[in-house]
C-alpha cells in the first residue's frame, strides 16, 4: 500500500527522470505505474489491447487508442534465468490477460518452479532514476 507521501514523492521523481521527459506519449503510462497501476494502450475501434505503446494500432491502424487499466495478472509465456549477471535474474515475457505480451522481470521467486503458463501478477519496482516500473510475481 502506498501511502499519500510516497506518491508525491513518485511523481516528483517522474518530473526529474530524463527517459520520461524524452518519452511524453508515455507519461500516462509512467504516471500510473507511479500509482501501482498497470496501463496497456487500446485501440477503441477494434477494441485490442497492444504492447509497446504507439500512436496507432498495430492491428487495424487507426489512430483512435487510449490508456486503458490492465488487471495486472497474466501468463508466463517463456524466460530464462540470466546467471552471469550479478545478481542473477529472471528475464519473462508475460502475457497479460487483456492480450499483449511483455517483456518484463520475475521477481521473488524461485526459478526452478517457474513452469510456461504460470499464473502471475504484477509488482512494482522502482528504478535507479526513480519511476516505478512493472515486474511479475507468481500468482
Amino acid at each position: 500500500m502506498q501511502t499519500n507521501e510516497s506518491l508525491e514523492h513518485a511523481m516528483a521523481a517522474l518530473a526529474q527522470d530524463p527517459y520520461v521527459g524524452a518519452n511524453p506519449e508515455l507519461h500516462e503510462f509512467w504516471q500510473a505505474a507511479a500509482r501501482h497501476e498497470l496501463l496497456v494502450k487500446t485501440c477503441t475501434q477494434c477494441s485490442r489491447a497492444h504492447w509497446y505503446p504507439r500512436m496507432f494500432c498495430p492491428f487495424c491502424a487507426s489512430e483512435d487508442t487510449e490508456w486503458r487499466k490492465a488487471s495486472g495478472l497474466g501468463k508466463i509465456y517463456a524466460f530464462s534465468e540470466v546467471v552471469r549477471a550479478e545478481p542473477p535474474y529472471i528475464l519473462a515475457y508475460v502475457r497479460l490477460d487483456e492480450g499483449p505480451v511483455l517483456l518484463t522481470n520475475m521477481v521473488d521467486c524461485d526459478p526452478a518452479a517457474l513452469h510456461i503458463d504460470q499464473a502471475v501478477k504484477v509488482r512494482f519496482r522502482p528504478a535507479q532514476e526513480g519511476r516505478s516500473f512493472p515486474v511479475f510475481t507468481p500468482n
